[in-house]
């Protein structure tokens, strides 16, 4: 008898440590719901993930828990079926109750967050309700506009005022069809930037902020394209400059011969190959002639790089950019593969060079010098 008081005592123990165990709570009331089941959903970036499905008991309740990380809120979404029903950003330890219908009306308490992402997602149906009702018109092509500008306006004033709330980051990926996100404008990514900076000093591990910046490091990108592609109408060439092996900074326009070869590389096996057993010979044989080389390195371990070209003594212009695949020369030189070249000839790009391989090259510098 008191070994079975002893397995009690401690069932009831562990019972506690389990339930204890999530530190975030969910009470929930699903208004004719009796029997049904609510899917819970976590926000992955850009993706729902699954977490559980939570049967609805007599009078609609239902509870769910989870753990969520210090500093880590997460975007957690209720559904019932394919209709999603409430929309929570929750933090450790936060104790929400929500009562929701099966059309996706509902009321949340215990989570500012959470309210704010409410009114957040109230604003942008109200704005994609006025828009189709907008198209449904006649010569609505001005009323649309003068809306975008308005919510545009709206939406960029929500987010400096709100530079620490997670609520900002779905505001700045909004969108007004598939093909145009609301902030479309080509300085967004200098507003995007600065609200990650503010948002990282709350939440530097965040999986939202994190992609935020991935954001508008691609946004600074295409914008620094964009100021690049107006330079190149002068030069006939869109002008690089990144640090080479002693960390000056290197310009492509100040480092021109007759004809200049923008190499785009990686430091793998197969390209420090080419380097050697093709790139090399070629550039001893044809620099006295004016062949210069302007190799730009995306790889994102600066040291391996160095290391590359430091073993393979390469004697041409060499600097790297550890954006890597977000370099704003990957966009505006069309890099889709690697390695790649353009050429320079008496300073514009040769459009109808055909180069892809080493004899190639070789044929191509003979005509050219």
């Amino acid at each position: 008898m008191r070994n079975c008081k002893r397995f009690f005592v401690a069932a009831a123990v562990l019972a506690a440590f389990v339930s204890c165990g999530k530190n975030t709570q969910i009470e929930g009331r699903l208004q004719e719901g009796d029997g049904r089941q609510v899917v819970v959903k976590l926000l992955d970036v850009n993706r729902f993930q699954v977490l559980d499905s939570v049967k609805v008991g007599s009078g609609g309740q239902f509870s769910y828990s989870l753990d969520i990380a210090e500093g880590k809120p997460e975007f957690i979404y209720l559904f019932y079926g394919e209709r999603q029903i409430a929309s929570l950003l929750l933090q450790k330890g936060d104790k929400v109750k929500v009562t929701a219908d099966t059309l996706g009306s509902y009321t949340v308490e215990g989570s500012e967050e959470s309210v704010r992402l409410q009114l957040v997602e109230k604003e942008y149906n109200a704005f994609q309700r006025d828009i189709r009702h907008i198209l449904d018109k006649e010569d609505g092509l001005p009323d649309i506009s003068r809306r975008y500008v308005s919510y545009y306006r709206d939406r960029v004033a929500y987010v400096v005022g709100n530079p620490h709330s997670l609520t900002v980051v779905p505001v700045l990926f909004q969108q007004v069809n598939p093909s145009f996100p609301v902030f479309s404008q080509p300085t967004d990514g200098i507003l995007m930037r600065g609200i990650c900076d503010s948002l990282k000093t709350v939440y530097p591990e965040s999986r939202y902020v994190k992609a935020l910046e991935k954001e508008a490091e691609r946004r600074l990108s295409q914008l620094e394209v964009n100021n690049r592609l107006l330079d190149a109408e002068e030069v006939g060439f869109i002008d690089i400059a990144l640090s080479g092996m002693d960390g000056k900074e290197r310009k492509l326009s100040e480092n021109l011969g007759k004809v200049t070869m923008v190499y785009f590389w990686q430091a793998t096996a197969g390209q420090k190959m080419f380097n050697l057993d093709s790139l090399v010979p070629i550039y001893e044989a044809y620099h006295a002639k004016g062949f210069e080389i302007y190799a730009v390195s995306l790889d994102e371990d600066k040291a391996a790089w160095a290391s590359a070209v430091r073993n393979q003594n390469l004697p041409w212009v060499n600097v790297c950019d550890t954006r890597g695949a977000q370099s704003s020369y990957v966009f505006a030189y069309g890099v889709s593969n690697l390695p790649m070249a353009w050429f320079i000839v008496d300073g514009t790009i040769d459009q109808d060079a055909r180069v892809s391989d080493a004899a190639s090259l070789r044929e191509y510098l003979r005509r050219k010098l």
